[in-house]
């Protein structure tokens, strides 16, 4: 079996909105952009993955489509590791992170989804297996900036059956209102991106102590300031999260070795692929850190995620993204019900994008 083709499509989602505007990369957004790759074979089977989309997707389907997709055309699809770390060393001299990263990634994902699809199983089933029927999932709102419609989002989020929750906010009369509407014991998390030098993140992890916050995600910038993070972890009370800027298990092994980190959140949008995500995991466990990978997205990244969440040892939660859609290339395969989120059981990803959805979302 050889590769013949590697496809990028650019999908726009709009979003349904009941309240105010979200912000997403310091901007309102009233829609997501999600960069699908597809990759064909001569035995017919198609692969699909994503790579990490939003508002870098010209830059990472320029580095598919030029640099990273050629590499692929004409291999053997099941020899995922080894293609995987020969194309990791041809990248090391333009840079392996960004768009390069997220390029791999995608391919990556739809390796093994056509890796479980020849083998006839579920991807968690390569990857070790599992007894999960349904995972845990977390509600990530977005940011919105406003204490009313935070609350509002906190309440109608627990109301659908999530046990779980996690703010993008970075002041405390939003993030106040999240508690109150939650109420106690519902496991809180704080996303901040980035936002405050070390000495600010200290005293604003001091003063969220009294929230009972489950975890701080990402207090400190730059995100690369691990000594910081560890730091503020260690004097500030609260656990801290992080890693979905980081690229490659190396990062992850600094960010381990500094102690800067409660919890590790992988993308497999843009760590690698299922292939880098599971070095991290099995990173993290030697070192005894938990892995919540991050998963702000709503295709086939959505859906490695759960696969390689399942087959982890115990059970993680997964991250909803919190955005409904009119409609959405993967239907009832992204939405939780009651709090908690299929595993799912067809051969590799286990779900295909309707193409019907795919003609009527394409951009370009």
């Amino acid at each position: 079996m050889k590769i013949t083709r590697i496809e990028t499509i650019v999908l726009n989602l709009p979003m349904q909105i009941d309240r105010a505007t979200p912000m997403l990369g310091g901007k309102a957004r009233t829609s997501i952009d999600m960069l699908l790759v597809r990759v064909d074979t001569d035995a017919g089977i198609t692969g699909w993955g994503e790579a990490f989309g939003h508002r870098i997707f010209h830059a990472t389907r320029a580095a598919i489509d030029t640099l990273v997709g050629p590499m692929f055309v004409g291999r053997d699809p099941s020899h995922i590791l080894a293609s995987h770390d020969e194309v990791q060393r041809v990248l090391h001299g333009v840079g392996r992170g960004g768009a390069t990263m997220y390029a791999l990634s995608g391919i990556d994902i739809a390796l093994w989804d056509i890796a479980g699809k020849a083998a006839g199983v579920p991807l968690y089933r390569l990857l070790g297996g599992s007894s999960r029927a349904d995972l845990p999932a977390y509600a990530s709102l977005l940011r919105y900036g406003a204490a009313d419609a935070v609350a509002h989002y906190t309440a109608q989020a627990l109301g659908r059956g999530y046990r779980h929750v996690k703010i993008h906010e970075i002041t405390l009369p939003e993030i106040e209102a999240a508690r109150d509407a939650a109420g106690a014991g519902v496991p809180l998390m704080v996303d901040t991106n980035c936002p405050w030098t070390v000495a600010q993140a200290i005293e604003m992890a001091r003063r969220l102590a009294p929230l009972d916050i489950h975890w701080l995600e990402e207090p400190v910038w730059p995100p690369e300031n691990l000594a910081g993070l560890a730091e503020v972890r260690m004097r500030g009370g609260l656990d801290t999260a992080a890693g979905e800027n980081y690229a490659t298990a190396w990062e992850f092994r600094r960010a381990f070795d500094a102690g800067a980190i409660t919890y590790a959140q992988p993308s497999v949008t843009k760590i690698g692929g299922v292939t880098e995500m599971r070095r991290v995991m099995a990173l993290a466990e030697t070192f005894g850190v938990q892995v919540v990978p991050h998963s702000a997205y709503f295709g086939p990244g959505l859906l490695a995620s759960i696969h390689c969440i399942a087959a982890m040892p115990t059970e993680s939660l997964v991250e909803r993204f919190y955005c409904d859609f009119a409609d959405n290339p993967l239907g009832d395969a992204i939405h939780p019900k009651l709090g908690r989120i299929a595993v799912p059981q067809g051969p590799g990803l286990g779900a295909d994008p309707d193409p019907r959805l795919l003609a009527k979302l394409r951009t370009t």
